[in-house]
C-alpha cells in the first residue's frame, strides 16, 4: 500500500479515553506508507439540516478530511449498548447534505474497546448497521472486541501483551487489504 490515508473517528471525547489510546496503538502498529488523520469529531455543532448552506467550518474541515482518505477508521466506545452520541452526529453530517455523502463507497472498519467482558459488541454492531445504510464498505472479518484493562497499553502507544499485539496486528493488515482493493 503506497501513501495511504486513513480518517480516524474515535468516538469518546475523554481525554484519557481508553479507545483513544486503542486508536494510537493500532496507528503504531501501520507501515510506514499509512498515515492516521484524526477527526476533531467533539468540534462538529449537533445536527440540524437547517444548518447545511453553507456548511459550518468545522463540518466543512471535517468532511475534506474524510473525503481525502482512502479508509475511514471508527474506534468507538459502549454507551448504553449503542455508539456514543458524538460518533452519530459525526456520521449524520458525514452523510449531509443529501447527496454528498463522504460514508459512500469508503471503505471502513470498525474497532473499540470498553471494561466489560465483551468490549463494545453490540456498539460495534449497530455502527456497522449505521455504516452499511451510508454505503460504506465496511469489514465485517475478522471482528475485534477488546476488554481494556489498566495495562492493555503503555504509555508509549504499545499494546503490553504479545497475543493481543498479534491479533490486531491480523486485524490491521485485513482492514489494509481490505482498503487497498476498494481504493484501487
Amino acid at each position: 500500500m503506497s501513501n495511504h490515508s486513513i480518517a480516524v473517528l474515535v468516538g469518546s471525547l475523554r481525554a484519557d479515553s481508553s479507545n483513544k489510546k486503542l486508536a494510537r496503538a493500532i496507528e503504531r502498529l501501520a507501515p510506514k506508507d499509512v498515515s492516521f488523520q484524526y477527526a476533531d469529531i467533539g468540534a462538529l455543532p449537533l445536527y440540524n439540516q437547517d444548518d447545511e448552506q453553507p456548511l459550518p467550518e468545522p463540518v466543512a474541515d471535517f468532511k475534506a478530511l474524510v473525503n481525502a482518505a482512502h479508509g475511514v477508521l471508527f474506534v468507538t466506545p459502549e454507551y448504553n449498548r449503542s455508539i456514543p452520541g458524538v460518533l452519530k452526529n459525526a456520521i449524520d453530517w458525514g452523510s449531509r447534505p443529501y447527496g454528498k455523502s463522504s460514508w459512500a463507497g469508503r471503505p471502513s472498519a470498525v474497532i473499540g474497546t470498553s471494561p466489560g467482558a465483551t468490549g463494545t459488541a453490540m456498539a460495534q454492531q449497530h455502527l456497522r448497521n449505521i455504516l452499511a445504510g451510508q454505503g460504506s464498505p465496511t469489514l465485517t472479518t475478522p471482528e475485534a472486541f477488546l476488554q481494556f484493562k489498566e495495562d492493555l497499553i503503555d504509555d508509549q502507544h504499545a499494546f503490553t501483551n504479545a497475543g493481543t499485539r498479534d491479533f490486531v496486528q491480523g486485524w490491521l493488515n485485513r482492514y489494509l487489504e481490505w482498503v487497498r482493493k476498494l481504493s484501487a
